[in-house]
Formats: C-alpha cells, sequence, structure tokens
C-alpha cells in the first residue's frame, strides 16, 4: 500500500472513512519509512527491530539488489534473531499472527518456533493457481499444519478478483480479540493481511465498489475491516487499553498499478526503489485516552520502532547483546516530542541513501536494469527524472545528490554541488553515514540460495488432507534477483 492510498493522505475519491476517522481520532504519522523496498525485509525488520542487513534478510549474490522468500528459498529467520512475540510472551502475552508471514516457510522457520502462539494465514504471497507438478499451489496453515492451499480450498479468482480472504481474516481477528478479553488475557495481534497485493483481491460485497477499481476494492475493504476491529475494541471496553498502528510493508507497486496498484501521493517511483516511493508508508496511531485526537507527527519513523515502542509498552527493554535499529517513539505519539534520529535506505547489501532531518542524500540511485526495462518492467512510470532514476547502478559517494524533501518532495531538484546549504548539510549526513558504515556488522544472509525441493510440497498437515505432493531431487542454486 502506498503513502497516497488513503483518504486521511489526501487521495482525492476518499474512499476510506474508517482509517481516516483512525487518524482523526488517534495520529498521522507523515514521515514513517519501512525498512526495505519490498515484503519479506522489512516484516523481518518490522519484527527485530533491525535493518534487513543485520537480521540477514538480504542477498549478496548480485549487488543492491532486493530479495525475498519466494516458495523455493532456502533461507528464513534465523533462530539467532530474537522476534518481538518471543519478548513480550515472557511479559505473560499471548500472540498471533493472521495473514503472510513471509520469514521462511520451511519447518525451523514456522511463526509458532518464533515466538507467536496462533497462526492464521500462509507463509508466502497469494500467487498462483498452479499444477501442483512444477509448482506446488501455496498453503493456508491454522497454527502449526495446513489447513489447505491457496485456489484449491481458498479460492482467489483471477479473473474476477473476487476472494473471502480478507472477510475469513477479519474474523479470525474478532474472535482472538474477545477470546483474549474473555480471560482477562494481555494480547498482541499482527493482522498481516495482503489483499492490495497483485493479484489483487476483494470479496462479491467490495467488487466494483470503488472509483479506483480492483485495487481501490482491496483498499475500501481492509478499511471496512480496520473499522471493525476498532469498534470491536470499543464494545469490549478496551480500546484505551490498546495500542493499534496501522502501516505497509513497502510502497505502491507501481508496476501492476493502476488496475493492481496503489499510490504514492507526491513522491518518487514506488516498490522496489529506495525513492520516497518505495519506502515512505502511510502510518497512523491510535490509543484513545493517550494519544491526543488529531494529531500530525513529522517524527522520522521506522517500521523497526514498533519492535522498541512496544516493548517500551509493556515496561520491557531491548535486547542489549545486539545492535536494534528501531526507537522507542512513545515520546513522539503521546508527548509530540521530536526525536532527531536518521532514516537509512538499504537495497539489499547497499546503502543507497539516508535521510537527516528534512534532508536525503543518494548515495546510489537506480530504478531498475535496462534489460528489465525493456521487458516493460517499470517502477517509476511517467516519472523519469534525469541522472536519479538511473537503469544502471550509479554510485554517488563522492558528491552524494541532496534532495530537500520539505521543498521537494518528489526528489526532482538535486540541490547544487557549490551551494553552501549543499556543504553544510554534506558536513552532517557524512559524519552520520561514517559512523553508521563503521558499526555496521551485517548478518549472515539468507536470501541467496533456492532450491525447488525445498517448496511447500507436503507441508505438515498434508497426509489429513491428502495433499501431500512429491518434491522433485535437491538441486540449491544461487537465486537470481533482476533487481
Amino acid at each position: 500500500m502506498g503513502w497516497g492510498d488513503l483518504g486521511a493522505f489526501g487521495e482525492p475519491s476518499k474512499e476510506t472513512p474508517n482509517l481516516d476517522q483512525m487518524a482523526s481520532e488517534g495520529m498521522l504519522l507523515l514521515d514513517f519509512y519501512a525498512a526495505s523496498p519490498l515484503c519479506s525485509p522489512s516484516r523481518a525488520a518490522l519484527l527485530t527491530g533491525r535493518l534487513p542487513v543485520r537480521n540477514g534478510f538480504y542477498t549478496t549474490n548480485a549487488h543492491g539488489r532486493n530479495a525475498y522468500t519466494p516458495q523455493d528459498i532456502v533461507g528464513g529467520i534465523q533462530d539467532s534473531e530474537i522476534l518481538l512475540p518471543e519478548l513480550l510472551k515472557k511479559a505473560g502475552y499471548t500472540n498471533k499472527i493472521i495473514g503472510k508471514w513471509h520469514l521462511g516457510h520451511r519447518p525451523q522457520f514456522h511463526p509458532l518456533k518464533h515466538g507467536f502462539d496462533e497462526w492464521f494465514g500462509s507463509p508466502n504471497c497469494h500467487f498462483g493457481p498452479y499444477d501442483n507438478r512444477a509448482l506446488p499451489n501455496i498453503p493456508v496453515y491454522r497454527d502449526w499444519e495446513m489447513i489447505g492451499r491457496y485456489y484449491e480450498d481458498f479460492k482467489i479468482d483471477l479473473k474476477t478478483g473476487e476472494a473471502n480472504l480478507t472477510q475469513i481474516y477479519l474474523q479470525e481477528a474478532l474472535d482472538f480479540i474477545s477470546k483474549q478479553q474473555a480471560s482477562q488475557q494481555p494480547f498482541f495481534l499482527y493482522w498481516a493481511i495482503d489483499a492490495t497485493h497483485a493479484p489483487v483481491y476483494a470479496s462479491k460485497h467490495f467488487l466494483g465498489s470503488s472509483q479506483r477499481g480492483r485495487y481501490g476494492d482491496a483498499v475500501r475493504e481492509i478499511d471496512d475491516s480496520v473499522g471493525k476491529i476498532l469498534k470491536h475494541l470499543q464494545k469490549l471496553g478496551i480500546s484505551e487499553n490498546t495500542f493499534v498502528f496501522f502501516t505497509s510493508d513497502n510502497g505502491a507497486a507501481l508496476i501492476s498499478a493502476p488496475k493492481q496498484g496503489g499510490s504514492n501521493g507526491p513522491f518518487l517511483c514506488g516498490k522496489q526503489t529506495t525513492f520516497e516511493g518505495g519506502m515512505r508508508e502511510p502510518a497512523i496511531a491510535w490509543w484513545p485516552g493517550h494519544i491526543p485526537a488529531g494529531g500530525v507527527s513529522r517524527q522520522l519513523g521506522s517500521v523497526m520502532d514498533l519492535f522498541t515502542t512496544s516493548l517500551s509498552l509493556v515496561g520491557l527493554q531491548p535486547p542489549s547483546d545486539r545492535q536494534i535499529d528501531g526507537i522507542d517513539l512513545l515520546p513522539a505519539i503521546v508527548q509530540g516530542k521530536l526525536i532527531d534520529r536518521p532514516i537509512f535506505y538499504y537495497r539489499g547489501n547497499e546503502m543507497m541513501a539516508v535521510r537527516v532531518g528534512l534532508y536525503k542524500a543518494h548515495y546510489w540511485t537506480w530504478s531498475n536494469s535496462w534489460e528489465e526495462y525493456s521487458k516493460g518492467i517499470d517502477f517509476c512510470p511517467g516519472q523519469n527524472v534525469s541522472g536519479v532514476t538511473t537503469h544502471s547502478q550509479e554510485e554517488h559517494s563522492t558528491l552524494p545528490l541532496l534532495f530537500h524533501l520539505g521543498r521537494d518532495p518528489g526528489e526532482k531538484y538535486p540541490l547544487s554541488f557549490a551551494s553552501d546549504e549543499y556543504q553544510g548539510v554534506m558536513r552532517r549526513i557524512s559524519a552520520v553515514v561514517q559512523q553508521h558504515k563503521e558499526t555496521m556488522v551485517p548478518g549472515v544472509p539468507q536470501l541467496n540460495v533456492c532450491d525447488k525441493a525445498v517448496m511447500n510440497w507436503s507441508p505438515p498437515g498434508c497426509e489429513k488432507l491428502g495433499k501431500c505432493l512429491t518434491p522433485p531431487k535437491s538441486d540449491p542454486k544461487k537465486c537470481f534477483w533482476p533487481h
């Protein structure tokens, strides 16, 4: 989902009344970032509070490449990483994930082995349908075992876009909240729906209801679901004791827009890139009675901060034996303070850019390769900025491209290298980057090796359903990451 997809952020059709109301009752964070311009690394960062380059969710197969967890990935979240639910469990919390996990699908990466008590959802994205010979259909799990597969037992009609998954995920959330409240059990719910990821889907009631086409239908259904979750908290009388945060894992995928992708508002490019459109996210914090209603924050925030902020809420310290990149946002959200901190924009193993205050310096630029672009894969449709949205990886480390995101949110007008403003700002940014690079110890890359034998052929529980498939012979190879 993109920064420009919600009415509260200026989307012109104003079709998200519930999220807009959540914002008016809580706080809009205008400068909130994903930790990566795509799915898996961003989710790993959210749950560990650490940059993907530290937690292993990156590749060294090629320079500055995005990598994720498709079915044939061998790696996943390592046991050495400490996830938010593992820590919350120590404070007596019951933890549930609903929807997309995306931190590896092999048995050792199962969410219930990493702190979650319950899971309803899938380890991968809802791609398909497959023939179960060349590729297996993706499984859907309840807790430890699969209960079916996408397109077989959980239908998604690619032609019409109809699927009931968001409704199923909503009911799971409401039931979980009711159950925990009834037993006075503190809970953490990670509601990771994926209807706005191509192939985009919505249930029958929402299909055809948006001015924005099928993508808008999916956004409207998510909006409606969030409204129902918040109303449920209020009805149960626990809203003033529940912190809720809404955001996305990366910017809108302009490659599938406008029918299957969203809007990044005034920002440059989209998913897969480290321009603002790829990583700046819609973000809303809601906690009635604690967060002043109608607030707007310009605090630089990151999904990694949700790790540290959640620990702060329950009175826990972050682990002290490792570098944690997330900060506690409570002073910013509850008291309106501004905390000085940088944002680092990574693509794979490379720090592409850094933001300090209102300034963003690009040390590398790249949209995607000429080869991919010539196949019609365009991450910046209608937004070619000469010397900025480059199709070869361009290094600017000696003279970074510097933008003032207040005057120029679309990253179209780099500051003149000769200007006093450039020189003064770059002195400050260079010091931040130097310190970051000197203390950076990359984790073991988990997204280097692919093997068709590890795909979802026979997940746990397949025997009971008669849905086990025979895997091919193991043939590990270097994964190919084109962008």
